[in-house]
Parts: structure tokens; sequence; C-alpha cells
């Protein structure tokens, strides 16, 4: 079977169920090790998509992966990045986060932050894989978030 053509376009407000739907499938493998279910999937994607941007990207006609971001500071904020369980394993997570450092550098900031629970080892060593450095880990009630940061690289200077 030939590869499906792959497309990435911006959701808009009629997307918000498709986006929730996404990221339930993408977390649940999380569950049994959070003990609960995590953030993203409890998450109002209608209001969400009203205060981020949400990427979506598309194997043929079928939404495979998404990531959300903001500006924050001098970096961009990605709040997450989701891939549906069928299309993991195939760098769309990674294309998606390569996106996103594109567009913090098109935006002139200094690189893009994201955070985990400490408890999904397996996500930071695939964050810290595409170069992300771990800054500092933050005590939330019962869970610990790892904070990660890529800083772009910045514009040569003559010695």
């Amino acid at each position: 079977m030939a590869d499906e053509a792959m497309s990435i376009r911006l959701a808009g407000p009629s997307d918000a169920a498709a986006i929730g739907a996404l990221t339930r499938e993408a977390y649940a493998k999380w569950v049994p090790i959070a003990g609960r279910e995590p953030k993203p999937m409890t998450v109002d994607y209608a209001a969400a998509l009203e205060r981020h941007r949400f990427d979506l990207l598309f194997v043929g006609d079928k939404l495979a992966a998404l990531i959300e971001t903001m500006p924050e500071g001098d970096e961009l904020l990605i709040e997450n990045v989701a891939v549906r369980p069928a299309f993991q394993g195939r760098g769309h997570g990674g294309r998606l986060l390569k996106l996103a450092e594109d567009m913090a550098a098109e935006a002139g900031l200094e690189g893009t932050r994201l955070y985990t629970n400490k408890l999904f080892e397996e996500n930071i060593r695939l964050y810290a894989s595409l170069g992300y450095t771990i800054e500092r880990e933050e005590t939330l009630g019962d869970r610990t978030a790892v904070h990660m940061v890529k800083r772009l690289a910045g514009p040569s200077t003559p010695d």
C-alpha cells in the first residue's frame, strides 16, 4: 500500500470534538501510569480553541496528530502534542514539534517550552532526543511536572 498524503492545517471551532477525541485516544495509555486521566483528557477544547493555536496533521483524510501552542514570554509554549495511537511511531509528533520551532523562530522567540508528567518517562526521553533539556521540576499536588525547553539557534555573530 502506498503512503497516503500528509497535510497540516489550522484548526477551527468545528474541530473541537475531533481534537478532544484524538487527545483522549492519545493519552489513554497514561491513565494506568498516572492513576487518573492526564490533564489534556479533561480540557474543554471549544474554549481552548478560542485561546490557543491548534495545528492538525492529517494522513489522507484521517486526523492523525495535533499540536496546541501559545506564546509565553520569549518562548512558544507547546501546551499539547498528541498523536492518535494508530499513527504513533511514524515521526508525526516530531514533525509537529519542528513546526512549533519554526513558528517560534518566525516570531523571533528564543525557543520552545513544554512540560510533561515525570511518570511519562517515554515522553521525557523522546523530547530529550529531539534537543529539549530539562529546565526544572515542579510539584503540583500529587504529581510532578517536568518543564523542558529547546533554545533556538540565534544569529551568528562575527568574531
